[in-house]
């Protein structure tokens, strides 16, 4: 790597965030950890770990001595169980919460008795941490209620893993970064899923659909509250620069920031992303009618949404980001350049691989 630059450790580099990081990253020297190489060509020293075992622990503390870093973002979580093959709940929650209060012991341990050891953790929590129907724009006091979905749950503890772990970090700002759900041509989660209308569970019924080009319909529950409910989006990009610029500055005073992050403007109903998508719609009687169609999906291969994704894909829950544009100050648009209605309808444009994207990324 090269001399002179600061050093940055990004755990699960291969995922979607992650690649789309590190071409923001050019004046920094890069270390990868995943358990998968990633599919990059940007010049940066990657390790292979498994943060869901328990020796990974002391495998940080000593990369961390050996590179000493100035940053680590902690980027390494199972989100989709089906296209990870980590379908195991268990499994799931070492490698999501016990894995990143591994990664904090490793800076803590790493940072005692260190007059210039690492200096910022930045870990992206998410949206579904404040649970699946909310009263109105959430602050970021919020009571955190996360049901159901391992995903949620398993951010939530984590978030509070950090919460309850920042102030022993001896001399390191963290930062907890809650954005909405993440938009973009890039991006393939349970919702992009469901408003693409895409058979993409793992079964052969699903490759054989795909192959024909048969679609699912969109899917909720009768009523008009399910069509007005609303939500937000971030788009992929916007929260690769949000981590670029936090990396850039110095830490904060304070030793942990939390902020929400969502696209600029207004939310979008759950109507309008319908109409956005061009998606056919089906009705069911109530949430219980949407989780039956589910599992049935599910345990046929047909789709990757897990059943305890209902609530999050019928409720409201969107956030107030004022915090984020008062710390980004001048450069908010400069760094959330999509707007929330902008964002998800870049996400049914083909999409720009990672090697492509690389001079759009950093203008």
């Amino acid at each position: 790597m090269t001399q002179g630059k600061p050093t940055v450790v990004v755990t699960g580099v291969s995922g979607n965030l992650g690649l789309r990081l590190l071409p923001h990253l050019a004046e920094f020297s890069v270390i990868g950890i995943d358990i998968a190489v990633p599919k990059t060509d940007a010049p940066i020293r990657f390790v292979r770990m498994d943060l869901g075992v328990e020796d990974s622990c002391r495998g940080l503390y000593n990369l961390f001595k050996e590179t000493r870093p100035f940053s680590v973002v902690h980027l390494a979580f199972v989100i989709d169980p089906v296209r990870t093959g980590v379908i195991d709940v268990d499994q799931m929650w070492h490698i999501n919460v016990a894995g990143t209060a591994r990664v904090m012991e490793a800076i803590t341990e790493a940072n005692r008795n260190e007059d210039s050891g690492i200096r910022q953790f930045i870990y992206p929590s998410s949206v579904s941490v404040y649970g699946s129907d909310l009263p109105g724009p959430v602050l970021e006091d919020f009571a955190l209620d996360a049901h159901t979905l391992p995903y949620a749950i398993h951010k939530r503890e984590s978030d509070r893993v950090v919460q309850q772990r920042a102030p022993a970090l001896r001399g390191c700002s963290a930062y907890v970064l809650r954005p909405h759900i993440f938009a973009g041509a890039s991006v393939d989660n349970y919702l992009m899923g469901a408003f693409r209308d895409s058979p993409n569970g793992k079964g052969k019924r699903a490759a054989q659909m795909r192959e024909q080009g048969k679609r699912l319909p969109c899917m909720l529950p009768y009523g008009q509250r399910y069509l007005d409910n609303q939500i937000q989006f971030v788009h992929v990009d916007d929260m690769a620069r949000l981590l670029a610029w936090i990396l850039k500055r110095e830490p904060e005073a304070r030793r942990l920031t939390i902020l929400n992050v969502a696209g600029r403007g207004e939310p979008l109903t759950f109507a309008q992303c319908i109409d956005m998508a061009k998606a056919k719609l089906i009705r069911v009687p109530g949430q219980w009618g949407m989780r039956i169609v589910l599992e049935f999906l599910w345990k046929m291969g047909i789709s990757a949404i897990p059943p305890e994704a209902v609530p999050y894909m019928s409720g409201q829950y969107i956030m107030n980001t004022d915090r984020l544009k008062k710390f980004l100050g001048d450069d908010y648009e400069k760094v959330i350049r999509y707007t929330v209605a902008d964002a998800f309808a870049d996400s049914f444009k083909a999409p720009v691989p990672v090697g492509e994207a690389q001079k759009l990324a950093v203008r």
